[in-house]
């Protein structure tokens, strides 16, 4: 969990795919600064193993590429201050062997999911409020063999660009993370995923993955969450519309 200068005492957070990962180390982070978090997934065991960690995270069931889950999210979450759009998933396959069902799923939970969580929760914002986007590296450049989840994260950023311009003139700011390969439960998932199809070892999987980053490393959860702190601190305000790199200069 990320450490950073300063308190969110009052604010509230809504954080979508909050119960592994980026969005596990998130919760943590922001309920340790004293904003009263509620955190969002499809699994209900997960998500609640993450709310006992502490008693101002709260965790509640939707899926966020369904219209009516995300408005019944909202609603049950009560008034929030900040949202991140941190739900996203990965597959892996050549374009020829994408099929137009995986290349729907990828868009529905990467691009789809984060419009309307970013939408429902700017239609309840009153005055102050931040809303952030878990997009990735892979919103800025290319990377062969995952085009859908590629496109969505470009969409992403798009998405994050566009809507920074219509609150502009409001104490609200849009901006997305876009953090390079990270050391979580996707990254395994993808790592098991070309181990079964290459029959490469999966340290030296692991090790080619960390290659793209400059620094050899895969980039931690608490870098991520550091980041998204910042950005709902004072003197972060006039940060929007930007889609920040988290990748040790590989963007």
């Amino acid at each position: 969990m990320s450490q950073i200068v300063g308190t969110l005492t009052g604010r509230s957070v809504l954080i979508t795919g909050g119960g592994t990962g980026v969005g596990a180390d998130l919760a943590r982070g922001f309920a340790g600064q004293g904003a009263a978090v509620v955190i969002a997934g499809r699994r209900a065991e997960p998500l609640e193993a993450v709310a006992q960690e502490a008693q101002n995270i709260r965790a509640l069931q939707a899926d966020v590429t369904q219209e009516a889950d995300v408005q019944a999210l909202f609603q049950a979450a009560g008034p929030v201050d900040i949202v991140i759009a941190n739900a996203g998933a990965a597959s892996s396959a050549p374009l020829t062997r994408t099929s137009l069902q995986d290349w729907n799923a990828m868009l529905a939970v990467n691009l789809t999911g984060v419009f309307l969580t970013l939408r429902q929760g700017l239609t309840q914002m009153s005055s102050w409020g931040r809303l952030i986007s878990i997009a990735s590296t892979a919103g800025l450049k290319g990377y062969p063999y995952v085009a859908p989840y590629v496109a969505g994260k470009h969409g992403v950023v798009g998405l994050t660009r566009a809507l920074a311009l219509e609150v502009a003139r409001k104490d609200i700011t849009v901006n997305a993370l876009c953090p390079g390969f990270l050391d979580t439960e996707m990254t395994d998932r993808s790592v098991a995923t070309i181990v079964e199809k290459t029959g490469m070892d999966s340290e030296a999987v692991r090790k080619t993955l960390a290659a793209n980053n400059p620094q050899g490393r895969l980039i931690q959860p608490a870098e991520v969450t550091a980041a998204a702190l910042w950005l709902c601190q004072p003197g972060s305000e006039g940060i929007n519309g930007q889609a920040i790199p988290i990748s040790g200069g590989e963007i």
